[in-house]
């Protein structure tokens, strides 16, 4: 019988302290007179202050993806002992990006260009260029320095909040990605994501369109009372399909522009340092292998990867404090057999709810609950059946979560 992995290969880590990630750090480490044995990471220092490198003990320190005034700058630190990976030229996107995206990133270039010229999708359209799925070599190792950038990112920016909330705090949210904006599910899946953040849960999703939007949306809105909740839908509306990619964009920049000045809200806790994005949208976890689909421009911070598989596996691995599963078609219901793989054998440690919305949907449409209640029962950890639960009410759905 299979077995998971020990836990030290899966549990979160302490910061590694020999990384360099920011710029304020790397100023801090360079006035100590020795970079020595760190690894300094995505960093423009060929940006004023130029800093001066020449007499700095860089023996064993990796430079990845940084930028330097010329050529002769990296060539001497080579000289001098450091390992030097510079970013790719003719890449549209960063080799070791130092922090996840924005909305505002994603988007950058819709107002002037449309969809097309936005950074999304102009990245999207050299990933197609280049392979897609399947890129060449040189492509390949710039995508997979950029998912290890953001795997970085992701860790730090989600290691305050579960310092405080716990990994328990952490709630995913799957569904269809075809579900159209003002629909009955799109509302539903929008006053669960206000509910849950609210509640004082990180809501994470996909960060596709349909269900993923909508639970973010709601998380977005969590400090505003619920008819804006109900007025922002109305007007996302106008575009319900993601299809036309330019008016289902324009019609979420113009709701974050309508809210962006809006309530904070308020924590029962202490809030943790740089944590605001968690309780004002949430997480998005998209990859550019669906990235024919418009960006979900509602979450807090996006981890977005070119692999979809560590993606799928990042996404489950930090839903520990449940999943709601919407109605979907074949990728939500694979995705909740990965999740179940993972709670049969307690691969990421216990596991929340699986709250599955639509009683009708998942017991006679798509029969998912015959096929896990067994399995989760016969678990070499106990019965684990007691998990699952089928629901209509969102407001059940999210009792199950934070009970």
């Amino acid at each position: 019988m299979p077995t998971p992995p020990p836990a030290d290969v899966i549990e979160p880590h302490a910061p590694h302290v020999d990384e360099v990630q920011t710029r304020t750090e790397f100023d801090r480490r360079l006035a100590g007179g020795t970079l020595a044995g760190l690894t300094v990471q995505g960093l423009r220092l060929d940006l004023d202050p130029v800093p001066d490198l020449r007499a700095v003990d860089v023996a064993g320190t990796l430079f990845v993806g940084c930028r330097f005034a010329d050529r002769e700058v990296g060539a001497d630190l080579v000289r001098r002992g450091a390992n030097v990976v510079p970013p790719f030229s003719g890449l549209p996107y960063p080799t070791q990006p130092s922090h996840l995206y924005t909305a505002d990133e994603l988007a950058a270039g819709f107002a002037e260009g449309g969809f097309t010229q936005m950074y999304d999708t102009r990245v999207y359209t050299h990933f197609r260029a280049h392979g897609g799925a399947l890129p060449d070599v040189r492509e390949a190792l710039g995508q997979r320095l950029h998912d290890h950038g953001v795997d970085n990112a992701l860790a730090d920016a989600t290691r305050a909040w579960l310092a405080v909330h716990g990994p328990q705090s952490v709630v995913g949210v799957m569904g269809g990605h075809a579900v159209p904006r003002g629909s009955v599910a799109y509302r539903m899946a929008a006053v669960l994501g206000w509910e849950l953040a609210r509640a004082d849960r990180l809501v994470v999703t996909g960060g596709g369109p349909g269900v993923m939007e909508a639970a973010n949306l709601g998380a977005f809105l969590a400090a505003w009372p619920a008819d804006e909740l109900s007025a922002a839908i109305d007007l996302l509306a106008v575009a319900p399909d993601f299809t036309d990619h330019d008016r289902y964009t324009a019609a979420a920049l113009a709701v974050r522009k309508r809210y962006a000045d809006g309530p904070s809200l308020p924590s029962p806790r202490p809030a943790a340092p740089d944590t605001e994005w968690a309780r004002s949208g949430g997480l998005a976890i998209p990859t550019w292998l669906y990235g024919h689909e418009p960006a979900n421009l509602f979450a807090g911070r996006i981890a977005k990867y070119f692999s979809n598989a560590i993606r799928e596996d990042t996404i489950l691995r930090l839903a520990r404090g449940g999943i709601v599963f919407a109605p979907g078609r074949a990728g939500t219901v694979q995705e909740v057999f990965q999740a179940a793989t993972k709670t049969f054998y307690g691969t990421d440690g216990a596991s929340g709810a699986y709250v599955f919305l639509d009683r009708a949907f998942w017991t006679a449409e798509l029969p998912v609950e015959s096929l896990l209640r067994p399995l989760f029962a016969a678990s070499p950890f106990g019965d684990l059946s007691h998990t699952i639960h089928l629901t209509d009410d969102v407001r059940e759905a999210v009792a199950l979560l934070v009970r």
